[in-house]
């Protein structure tokens, strides 16, 4: 296999695991926005975290700048898949930033809430992937 074609299809891959991401970022969204009771298994921990003043910032809720940031990732896994070189230099800042903000909010839960939300800990899976992903492409000058 080459270079190439390994990396196109770590970026499709990346691609796909952001609409993973996507879709966990936007039902939380919706939830929200909606105020509506989210399915959490009867865990009160997800309501504690999903409840509290860190899930939201400047009133805006954290996980619509997730699916923001989700959403970016897929469009900029894309274009690279295609090819696109600028794509890719957009890429790892913003899986950069998702990284810290993962950390940061995974410290929130353990340390300041001594709770966790499913949801959350799904997203934390999913950026910890596209880190993993985005880090294995070869640069173009190792073809």
């Amino acid at each position: 296999m080459t270079v190439s074609r390994f990396r196109t299809i770590l970026y499709v891959v990346a691609a796909i695991v952001a609409l993973a991401g996507l879709a966990d970022a936007t039902y939380l969204s919706v939830q929200a926005f909606t105020g509506e009771t989210l399915s959490c298994g009867g865990s009160p921990d997800c309501f504690r975290v999903l409840g509290s003043s860190y899930s939201k910032v400047g009133g805006i809720p954290v996980a619509l700048l997730g699916a923001v940031a989700y959403f970016s990732v897929f469009a900029s896994a894309t274009f690279a898949a295609f090819g696109y070189a600028r794509a890719r230099i957009v890429l790892l800042p913003v899986i950069g930033a998702m990284f810290l903000a993962t950390l940061w909010f995974l410290y929130v839960q353990a340390f300041v809430l001594h709770a966790y939300c499913r949801y959350c800990l799904f997203s934390a899976a999913i950026t910890f992937l596209l880190a993993g992903l985005v880090i294995a492409v070869p640069s173009p000058q190792q073809e």
